[in-house]
């Protein structure tokens, strides 16, 4: 049996700074991932994904789009949102001082995305900020068939 592990993979793709934005997100990553046979559990990545997006639609003004970035490695996946707002993401690197109120709704996400990704944070970029998680790939024999 010969590992064909595949070369990393990545894609770019720019969002409209709108709702819009989040299915068309949720489906470039389940694409992705499909297309690839990737290992990283891909209800995982779509909802973490689409929280990224509508938290940077959200947050931030402006017609300047957002742009999704996809990497996929033989170890996991990394998805990057970059926005043009350069704050940090409050709840992403926060400690926790109070518990979550679970009935607001913002928050909410980024502390899924806390609790699900295997790490997750934020960096500044030329143009404003780049918000991102990982996930492991999922060993084959822990897969449902």
């Amino acid at each position: 049996m010969h590992d064909h592990s595949p070369a990393p993979a990545s894609w770019r793709i720019a969002l409209p700074h709108s709702a819009a934005a989040v299915p068309v997100a949720r489906a470039l990553v389940r694409n992705a991932l499909a297309e690839l046979e990737h290992t990283a559990d891909g209800d995982t990545a779509e909802l973490l994904t689409a929280e990224l997006v509508a938290n940077a639609v959200e947050h931030t003004s402006g017609p300047t789009p957002i742009e999704l970035v996809v990497e996929l490695m033989p170890t996991g996946c990394q998805v990057e949102v970059h926005d043009p707002d350069p704050s940090p993401p409050a709840d992403l690197t926060r400690p926790d001082v109070e518990p979550p109120d679970p009935w607001r709704e913002d928050g909410r996400g980024l502390l899924l995305i806390r609790a699900l990704s295997s790490s997750c944070g934020h960096r500044p970029t030329e143009a404003g900020k780049a918000v991102w998680f990982r996930l492991p790939a999922v060993p084959a024999q822990r897969r449902p068939h």
